[in-house]
Parts: structure tokens; C-alpha cells; sequence
């Protein structure tokens, strides 16, 4: 199978929500905000000296400063356009509405927790957990969950074992949230199949894409899975990822205009500041002197929607203030309150009790 054209991924991502949703923001009900906010839009008392620089997202390619929302939504999908282009971003014939096969289920703790198979393209499938309040509601919000790098995958994030502060997925549940957990295809059923060989298997099938643009890829499908539930508000969708999954939900909210709120834990938001050079990412062309763009302008795609970035000073921490920095004047022009920020806990590559609870409050106060 071949990449299918830049265009028609546009136009695919494009129908899932007009410009007009993304130019009025979060629905009303989110205004309330979180009362920690400007706490976490102060920039840390001393930036370390090996923080990034980072070139303004409010001017156009003369140069000239953007001081209207019209003109940032031109260079808004230019950047997006150069995103996707850089990705060689696929859209295989996916289902309108992807058929869902129930493979177990079982309940805890108020949630019906269903684990789950449906197509992501012709011929191969995608395993989830997906997981349910009960009684369940008439209109729930929603969450996709990303699962970090570990060998239990979507085990974790659905609370069926694990480390307990990482089951975002049932703890979602538990707050009246439909989440679904989708395992990266860097897994399988079979473990003893190591991820290299998934990677391979992906170039082979499609040579001109990135690991991410896989990543991204079955992402939007299971946020699409989200969508088809009855039960489920379109128009309250939230991301959230720890490590791995991190990464997925910055590309997944900066691409797919659905996601209304997003935490991204540990991810390492700067190209220098993790593995995003691996072949199942971005590949080494990051790591070449030629290569100047940063994820700072995905930062602006998200605009004005809520992003919380989270830190303990290992893949993110106060070296990532300049790329919040760098996103606030976007938010700005939107009005309001910008809803964006960095929670640093300084407590390593974890989740620790207070990083957790900011997540929900988060996720509840822009995506409830």
C-alpha cells in the first residue's frame, strides 16, 4: 500500500472539525478553568543555560508580525501543511463507522472495561481497552489514552495491572469519562515479536511515512471509535499520555482539531530532548544541521484549545518553558485565558500523587 496524498489526509483530518470550532475555542461549559493556571504560565525562576531559542510563531515567511486571527489562520495551515508533508502522512480507506468486536469484558469499581478489536486499514486490526461509567450516561465526555513504552501496553492505562497512578484510562472511567485505550503498533498479541520488526513491517508497507505518521494515524481512528458511540459529546475530547504516549497525544491534538484538551506527561517536547530521532518517530533527518523547525509550531496548531504540558526534569522539565513561552502570544490572540502551561513536579520520568491530580483537574476543568 502507498501513502495516499497529502491532500486527502488534509481534507480527511479537515471534516472532523470546521475552522470555525477551532477559532471560538473549548465550549463554554470549560470556562471555568483550573485555579492553578497562572501558576503554572509563570516561567521558572531560573531557565537553565542550555534552554532553547526558539523563533517567534507570530510572523508570516516575509518576516512581517501576525497581529490578527485571519492572518495566523494562513500561516496556521501553513505550518500544518509543512507538519503533514514532513510526516508523509497516509490515510489508508478507513470505515466511516469502525465495527467494534468486544473480545472480554469485565467491571470494576462502577466501569464496564471491554477489551476490544476494529480495523485501522484493510486487512490489519488494533486492539483496545475501551472503558464505560456505569450506569452509564446519555452524553459523556471522552478520552483517548496513549500508553507509555512497557511491555503490558494497554494493560496499564485500563488499570488492568500496572502501576496504578498510570490508569488514566480507569480513573477517566470513574469520572464519568468513555475512554479508550489503543495499543501503539509497536506491539502485538505476540510479544516475543520485537519492535523493530513492527517498524519494519510498517516501511514496508508504507516506505515514504514516519513512524509518527502511524502513530498519528491510529490514533485519529481510535478517536474516531470514540466518536461512533452514542453515548459519547463529540465536542468533549480529551488526550492524555505519559512518556511514549506523551509524544502521540502532541501530535495527535495539534492534527486532529476533535482533541478540545490535552496533557502530554513526560514526553520531551523539544526534537533534542528525547529519542524522537528513532525510526519509529521522527527517523535521524531531526538530528541534521539543516533541520530548523521545532515543536513549538505544534504548539501553535493546538491554539487556542488547552494543552497541559507536564515535567519532573528528565524528558521535560524547566528547559521547556521557552517552547510555552513560544505558544502564549497565539493563545493570546485568541482572548481570554490562554489555556496552556507547564507543571513541573521535579520528581523524575514519573507520575507522582500531585502531578496526578493536576491531570484530572485538567482534563475535567476544560474537557468535563
Amino acid at each position: 500500500m502507498t501513502p495516499i496524498s497529502r491532500r486527502r489526509f488534509l481534507a480527511a483530518s479537515a471534516a472532523a472539525c470546521s475552522l470555525s470550532q477551532m477559532s471560538a475555542g473549548a465550549p463554554s461549559r470549560s470556562e471555568r478553568g483550573v485555579a492553578w493556571l497562572a501558576e503554572v504560565q509563570r516561567p521558572p525562576a531560573k531557565i537553565p543555560a542550555d534552554a532553547i531559542s526558539l523563533p517567534p510563531l507570530l510572523v508570516d515567511d516575509a518576516q512581517r508580525p501576525i497581529r490578527s486571527l485571519e492572518a495566523w489562520q494562513q500561516r496556521r495551515e501553513q505550518l500544518r501543511a509543512w507538519w503533514l508533508r514532513f510526516l508523509g502522512a497516509y490515510h489508508p480507506q478507513r470505515p466511516p463507522t469502525p465495527k467494534i468486536e468486544v473480545v472480554e469484558e469485565d467491571r470494576r469499581d462502577g466501569v464496564l472495561r471491554q477489551r476490544i478489536r476494529y480495523e485501522v486499514e484493510p486487512g490489519l486490526s488494533a486492539e483496545a481497552y475501551l472503558l464505560k461509567p456505569q450506569p452509564l450516561p446519555r452524553s459523556c465526555p471522552a478520552a483517548i489514552v496513549l500508553h507509555s513504552t512497557n511491555r503490558l501496553t494497554i494493560r496499564q492505562p485500563a488499570g488492568v495491572e500496572g502501576e496504578p497512578e498510570k490508569a488514566f484510562g480507569l480513573k477517566l472511567a470513574q469520572r464519568g469519562f468513555v475512554a479508550i485505550c489503543p495499543r501503539c503498533f509497536l506491539w502485538s498479541d505476540d510479544l516475543s515479536i520485537s519492535y523493530q520488526r513492527h517498524v519494519e513491517d510498517f516501511r514496508a508497507r508504507h516506505p515514504d511515512s514516519r513512524g509518527m505518521a502511524k502513530m498519528l494515524y491510529d490514533a485519529v481512528v481510535a478517536v474516531d471509535v470514540l466518536c461512533s458511540l452514542p453515548e459519547v459529546d463529540p465536542e468533549r475530547l480529551a488526550a492524555v499520555g505519559h512518556s511514549l504516549g506523551a509524544k502521540e497525544v502532541l501530535y495527535l491534538a495539534a492534527l486532529d482539531k476533535r482533541i478540545c484538551v490535552t496533557v502530554s506527561s513526560e514526553g520531551g517536547i523539544g526534537t533534542r530532548f528525547s529519542n524522537w530521532e528513532a525510526p519509529w518517530y521522527l527517523g535521524d533527518e531531526i538530528r541534521r544541521e539543516s533541520f530548523t523547525r521545532e515543536h513549538h509550531e505544534l504548539l501553535g496548531l493546538i491554539a487556542p484549545r488547552a494543552f497541559l504540558l507536564v515535567g519532573g526534569e528528565s524528558a521535560d522539565g524547566d528547559r521547556s518553558w521557552p517552547f510555552i513561552s513560544a505558544a502564549l502570544p497565539v493563545y493570546q490572540l485568541f482572548g481570554g485565558s490562554p489555556r496552556i502551561g507547564l507543571f513541573n513536579h521535579r520528581q523524575g520520568h514519573s507520575v507522582p500523587p500531585e502531578a496526578e491530580r493536576r491531570i484530572y483537574e485538567w482534563i475535567e476543568a476544560y474537557g468535563g
